[in-house]
């Protein structure tokens, strides 16, 4: 069998040796002219200086990455064969008692040494025997560095840098400012149409090949890439799949069965919006068209520090002349494809390997057999009997593999948080009454960290999907309120970063169902249009688009790494900052300017210590933060305190900040009350019963052991005058639980405020969240869900003053007095909720005890069953107190959704 150095991977031409092979597979217009830098995969290897530059005729065999090994496949698409497998622990998915297997493809791979690398085109620079000497050439030393690149960031204007260059102290510095690396550099060229515009139109882009090589390239995203296609399974028997990230979907295993052994395919995003650039006056509109991979990991791509996308190219917005509007558009949409056409040529390229034909370029082969394309407004009437948009040529025509029913993904923010407020928050506003559901909304507890509508919800008027979260009634018609409901149970399970084959099953059960019961909601006059008059049909896009989103987990995996999130952001930084700095003229040239210099300084400015912890050394005082996707600000990282502080020996017990299963809870060093008598707190916070519960909890301590888990409820056994070991107490008013992501512990969030305030100005009656809390041993909140645990309401948080010399376990660990939920046995027919109601004694006093701190599992949230018509008497610093029955919402939070629903 020859050699295979000496054969072209992609087209299988003979070649004498490897040099020829890589000049060919180099040939700008060859369709194998990608193929070396998709084969690329980083080895970590030390050489010399003089061999850092770039050797392209010195390639060695191909081998093969260890991080992937070969396991079987089935010809049947949905089964992998069998094989060796890589299990992970159960630790890696929590709801699942048992360990996730993954199948990776049988063909990984192959990548061939000395390739192009991000370092080895920065040190085939022909400058790059500079660096031995000096590493911040072309720049003369650090400092010099440092004003260029806070210059650059700056986001003043190049006139300004320009004055600030020129000031006499600023030209005393010497500064000796050269030349950078270029990145993928702009291009423009002048787009001609057959229609006549007010402004000729300049398209202005980038190579969208060299930008994803750019992204493939750097070093920031080694490891945070996947190679292959793989298939993640519950168990080892392989029969429910997981989807997850875009390689576990379906279209990526087909795009990869397709292509020749070991080959790499590169999955491109794109992301395109139109964006204002310029504020209260003027009519500037930036188009940009965003490009990733998908390759990437999707913590990482959703990562806005990370900027993992670049800018490509800033689309046309061209104003065209004609005297009707609707062709306006159409000519509009005619421009854009065709400079997408232009534009992602070299993708088309990259990619060809045969032609494809789908149903859309089928019904454009009979609208061009029934109407010429050049007479606008014909084929525009035939494109609409197909409800097409009159484009003859889309830019995805000649693309392989490109299928819009697969690559247009759902949009989370329209499809899920605005589909809600539009629509279903309007049924229940018709159906209960505007001023009745403005009042609910108002009465309730407000929650630290969560919005609350002290108003109501009618005057919204920029909605965020924050807002859509924490709306939420329950006084409409029984019909109404099971659709509404469904919808509901569709929107969480599909926003769901681990969805296996039975949860699609759920999520098509739960859009089934709302289309059974949707009829209730005409029946009831709830869907209203203008003149509030009745609505009889369901011609709403953003439903009908909904059926579309389990195919699409099925093709390109989960939907939540698909959000425009990261992208909405990106505008800021690739076209707003820029635009700002400009002088308000030509904003495209300049911001393409700036991209320019920008992408420079992102290439050199690379901290190899991004992903260390840099509070190492810090002390205490300055806490640890972490970034995570999908909060657009740092979050205090407390289990890294409670670590620090665990070997810390000079720290006094017990530790204000420790972790417990998955949960790290933290208070204040100082309490908030700091000594204080059992009876004088029991009367502040208006807890009779208080001296007693705490001798039962001593008692159990001195009984069953530290490790005891205390049961809520039951008789009390101890009288008011029984002995305590101690005579004061320190009470805190707060306490911060910060847990992990329920489907990845790896993962840490935002820490919950739980507040446990006595009565005072404008909490009369008291500041009391609630909380789910651990009450038999052997069952875990995040897989038990309700099971072995109870809905209580924080009442104190204390620690006892141990007299000296006292031996005891309770004095090293916080307490709470905790006044616990009778919850029913069965949700709700109609809500699917669990109902509440506060467990008392015979006598009406509410049951409550003492129990460590470390039982606490998560924060919930009860909602007042007000029935048809709200108490006019509550407020919402009253009504969690006042209210007789509570609805414990699951869908208050995605992190406690899943357990309750468990």
């Amino acid at each position: 069998m020859p050699k295979a150095s000496s054969y072209c991977p992609s087209c299988g031409k003979k070649f004498k040796d490897h040099s020829s092979v890589t000049h060919h597979m180099s040939q700008p217009l060859s369709g194998c002219n990608m193929w070396l830098d998709d084969l690329i995969q980083l080895e970590q290897s030390s050489c010399s200086p003089e061999d850092h530059a770039m050797e392209v005729d010195n390639i060695t065999e191909p081998y093969i990455s260890d991080s992937y090994e070969p396991v079987g496949f089935m010809d049947s698409g949905d089964t992998f064969g069998e094989g060796e497998s890589m299990e992970r622990t159960p630790q890696d998915k929590i709801q699942d008692a048992s360990s996730e297997v993954t199948d990776h493809f049988p063909n990984p791979p192959l990548a061939f040494k000395d390739g192009y690398t991000f370092l080895s085109l920065f040190d085939s620079d022909e400058n790059s025997i500079y660096h031995k000497m000096n590493l911040y050439y072309p720049f003369s030393s650090q400092k010099e560095w440092q004003i260029s690149s806070w210059l650059l960031r700056s986001g003043l204007s190049m006139g300004k840098i320009d004055a600030f260059l020129g000031l006499e102290m600023i030209k005393d510095l010497s500064l000796s400012f050269c030349s950078a690396r270029d990145g993928p550099r702009w291009k423009s060229q002048v787009i001609t149409t057959m229609h006549p515009m007010k402004l000729p139109v300049v398209l202005y882009w980038r190579d969208p090949l060299e930008c994803i090589l750019n992204i493939f390239n750097h070093p920031l995203f080694h490891d945070c890439m996947d190679y292959s296609t793989h298939r993640v399974y519950t168990c080892v028997q392989k029969a429910c799949h997981i989807y997850t990230e875009w390689m576990t979907g379906d279209c990526a295993l087909e795009i990869q069965s397709a292509l020749p052994v070991g080959a790499t395919f590169l999955s491109t995003i794109l992301s395109s919006d139109k964006t204002t650039i310029s504020s209260l006056t003027g009519d500037h509109i930036a188009h940009p068209l965003l490009i990733s991979l998908a390759n990437l990991h999707m913590n990482t791509c959703l990562k806005s520090s990370t900027h993992s996308f670049v800018l490509t190219v800033l689309l046309p917005v061209p104003k065209f002349i004609h005297k009707k509007k609707c062709m306006k558009g159409v000519l509009q949409d005619h421009l854009i494809h065709q400079c997408l056409n232009i534009i992602l040529h070299p993708l088309k390229q990259a990619a060809e390997h045969g032609i494809m034909l789908s149903m859309t370029l089928a019904q454009l082969a009979v609208i061009h057999s029934h109407a010429n394309p050049n007479d606008l407004e014909a084929y525009f009437r035939e494109a609409q009997k197909f409800r097409l948009n009159g484009v003859n040529k889309p830019f995805w025509s000649d693309w392989i593999f490109a299928d819009p029913s697969h690559f247009l993904t759902p949009k989370i923010l329209h499809h899920i948080y605005k589909e809600f407020y539009d629509h279903d928050a309007q049924w229940l506003i018709v159906s209960i009454g505007e001023s009745e559901i403005d009042f609910q909304f108002s009465v309730l507890q407000p929650i630290t960290r969560f919005q609350h509508f002290h108003e109501g919800i009618l005057k919204l008027k920029k909605v965020t999907g924050h807002c859509h979260c924490d709306i939420h009634v329950d006084a409409a018609p029984p019909g109404v309120l099971a659709a509404v409901h469904a919808l509901m149970q569709f929107r969480y399970l599909v926003q769901s970063p681990h969805i296996n084959k039975n949860d699609l099953k759920l999520i098509s059960g739960a859009l089934d169902e709302f289309h059974v019961k949707k009829d209730t909601i005409i029946a009831a006059g709830a869907r209203q249009g203008q003149c509030n008059k009745v609505i009889n049909n369901w011609h709403i896009p953003k439903l009908e688009l909904m059926q579309n989103i389990v195919p699409s987990i099925h093709n390109s995996g989960i939907t939540s790494q698909w959000t425009a999130d990261i992208t909405e952001h990106a505008h800021i930084t690739e076209i707003k900052d820029p635009a700002r700095s400009s002088n308000n003229v030509n904003y495209d040239l300049q911001i393409y300017h700036d991209q320019s210099l920008h992408s420079q300084v992102q290439d050199v400015d690379i901290d190899p210590q991004d992903n260390v912890d840099t509070d190492a050394d810090k002390t205490i005082e300055c806490p640890s933060t972490v970034h995570s996707s999908g909060y657009s600000c740092p979050i205090t990282d407390y289990f890294s305190i409670a670590r620090k502080l665990q070997h810390m020996d000079s720290v006094p017990l017990p530790l204000c900040s420790f972790i417990i299963e998955h949960a790290a809870f933290h208070l204040s060093y100082d309490p908030t009350i700091r000594k204080v008598t059992v009876d004088e707190i029991a009367d502040k916070f208006g807890l009779p019963d208080l001296w007693s519960a705490i001798a039962d909890y001593l008692q159990c301590e001195a009984t069953f052991g530290h490790q005891y888990i205390h049961p809520i409820g039951g008789p009390r056994r101890a009288e008011h005058s029984a002995i305590l070991p101690f005579d004061n107490l320190q009470v805190w008013i707060k306490i911060q639980l910060q847990d992990t992501e329920f489907h990845d512990p790896c993962s840490i969030r935002p820490a919950q405020t739980l507040n446990c305030a006595p009565p005072g100005s404008p909490w009369i009656l008291g500041h009391y969240d609630t909380i789910i809390v651990q009450t038999e041993a052997g069952y875990s909140w995040l897989t038990s869900g309700l099971s072995g645990h109870a809905v209580a309401q924080l009442r104190l948080i204390m620690h006892p003053m141990a007299k000296r010399d006292t031996p005891s376990t309770w004095k090293d660990q916080f307490l709470t007095y905790v006044q616990c939920f009778n919850i029913s046995g069965d949700c709700d027919l109609i809500t699917q909720l669990h109902l509440l109601k506060r467990a008392k004694c015979s006598n009406g006093t509410c049951i409550g005890d003492v129990v460590p701190v470390s039982q606490l599992r998560a924060p919930v949230n009860l909602v007042p069953h007000f029935g048809t018509v709200a108490d006019m008497r509550l407020t919402a610093y009253n009504s969690l107190e006042h209210a007789l029955e509570f609805w414990l919402n699951h869908f208050w939070d995605k992190n406690t959704f899943f357990p309750l629903s468990a």
